[in-house]
Formats: structure tokens, sequence, C-alpha cells
């Protein structure tokens, strides 16, 4: 699998992550086995967070994998911290109990990456980058990013913090492109016009930091996959299409189309199923081209300008 460079950070990875939020489902075999080949297909990024499965996945994960072992060396462990039940708490005290928590469950000593996972109005940067600088210091967590946050509450964190924010995970799928659309529609009065983001896509860009594109083959936030979906059938005779051409699956060619994007991105992936995440990576070997890009742009119900 091709390797991507994290933000600013020297970590290098896989150009497609695993995310974990679905392995209190499994048991401790399972879990073991989804991780081992995870590995071996180069998929070496394994993104946690402390509400998944109310901390039992990260419990599973440590319990299925010795990290103290050789086998820590081998993997990116990121986790994420900022969710509470009914509200959202980066203070001080909430971040480093919840990184602590993490890595207790996950019996690791330390965190590749740490995230905020979504945004807190109530938020003092200052109180952040205390817990991060103390965070690091101790050696428990490398490098820091945010998920699901703006350019501007990004700088606000940035301005009292030295060291780079090297990722930030957003929603991104070829059915949810609003951080794409409005590059397109730049002054027109349409819908697809809105900025919504602030300008992420291209912020991240200039600031040399990782999207990692989360639900990437959900067409809302909790409307389910669109792979497959009776609801979709023009975008799914296009990737069944350039799939059939690439010898993948439509999967493979739904995170291709992903990985075209000039910005680097990770998608992060949320299957339990090995042979789900085999053909998923096979999307690191093909490569689509401009016209097969828009043509399934256009396939997902978007219109250029």
């Amino acid at each position: 699998m091709k390797k991507i460079k994290l933000g600013t950070s020297p970590l290098y990875t896989g150009e497609i992550g695993l995310g974990c939020m679905r392995m209190n489902d499994l048991d401790l075999n399972e879990a073991e086995g989804v991780v081992k080949n995870a590995l071996n297909l180069g998929v070496d990024l394994f993104d946690h967070a402390d509400i998944y499965g109310k901390g039992k996945s990260e419990e599973i994960f440590g319990k299925a994998v010795d990290l103290k072992s050789s086998i820590r060396d081998k993997m990116i462990l990121q986790s994420k911290c900022g969710i509470r039940e009914g509200y959202f708490d980066f203070s001080k005290k909430h971040i480093i109990s919840s990184v602590e928590e993490s890595l207790k469950r996950l019996g690791s000593e330390n965190l590749d990456v740490l995230l905020l996972h979504r945004p807190d109005a109530l938020m003092e940067p200052e109180e952040v980058a205390a817990a991060f600088t103390e965070l690091k210091k101790s050696g428990k967590v490398k490098y820091f990013g945010v998920s699901n946050q703006h350019p501007q509450q990004i700088e606000l964190l940035q301005s009292v913090y030295d060291e780079d924010l090297i990722i930030n995970q957003l929603q991104l799928s070829l059915m949810h492109t609003p951080m794409l659309d409005h590059g397109f529609n730049v002054n027109m009065k349409n819908d697809a016009a809105i900025n919504r983001d602030g300008g992420v896509y291209e912020y991240s860009r200039m600031k040399n930091m990782t999207i990692q594109a989360w639900s990437p083959f959900q067409h809302g936030m909790i409307e389910g996959a669109f792979i497959g979906n009776k609801n979709f059938p023009e975008v799914n005779a296009k990737l069944d299409e350039i799939a059939e051409k690439k010898n993948v699956t439509s999967g493979a060619a739904a995170i291709a189309w992903l990985l075209k994007l000039p910005a680097g991105i990770q998608p992060v992936v949320g299957t339990m199923k090995q042979k789900r995440l085999q053909d998923i990576a096979e999307a690191s070997n093909i490569e689509i081209t401009r016209a097969e890009w828009y043509e399934l742009y256009r396939a997902a119900g978007n219109k250029l300008p």
C-alpha cells in the first residue's frame, strides 16, 4: 500500500486507515485477526475514540493485541476525546483523564495521535494547549489534531499552541462533498455555492494538514451506505463500470475516488470484515483518471457550472 505523511509530522502511514468503532462487536480472536490482516495489507493506522462502544472497542483492541510487544512499532495508534453524554468537554482535566483511560484500556504506553472529537463552544484554547503540552512532555501523546473543525476554530487553538495540529478528521465521501461543491460554484446563486465549512479543504492543503475522511461510504451522517443502495442507481452504475474496468470492487473504486484528491486524503474505513478490507485496500493499487473522477462526481448527483 502507498504511504502518506501525516501533516507536518514525521509519521508515515498507509493511505487507508482502519476505524475501530465497531470492534466492540468482536471477540478477542476476531479482533486479533482484524488487526493482523490490516497490518498485512499495509493498513497500519488504527483510529479509536474513548466513546466507541463506551470504551469497550479500545479494551478489546488492547486485549487482542499486545501493545507492549514489537507489533506496536508497526502501527500508528490514534484516539479521540471530547464527547461526553449530552455535551462536549475540552477542559484540561477531561482531555488528560480521557487519554489516561484510553491508554489503560489499550494497554499502551502512548498514542501516536490524539484528536479532539467535536468542537466545544466552551473551549478555552490556553487550557487545551496546556493539556497538549503536558501530555506531550509526559510521553503519553506524540502529536495532536482535531476532528470536525473549521479553519477559524483551528486557528483559535493554534494561536496559543506552538506545534502544528497535523490532522482534521472530517466527513467526506463520493456522496457527501460539501467541502468540494462550493469550490465549483463560486459567486453563484445555488445551494451548492454555500460555503459550509470556511474553506476547510483549501485551508488544509495550505497548512499541510491531513484530512482523514470518516464514513467514506455513507451518503449522510446516519443515513447509511450508498454502495449497492437501490436509491442511488446512477452512481452505483458508474462505480460498477469503473470497478469492472479496474478489476476491483465498487467499494475500492469509491475509495480510489477519494485518494485521487491532491490533498492526500486518508479514508478511514470501519469494516471489521477481513475480506472486505482486502478488497478496499486494492484502491491503493489503481488510478482513477481525471475524466473518471468527474464522471463519478456527476453520477453522485452533482452538476458542474
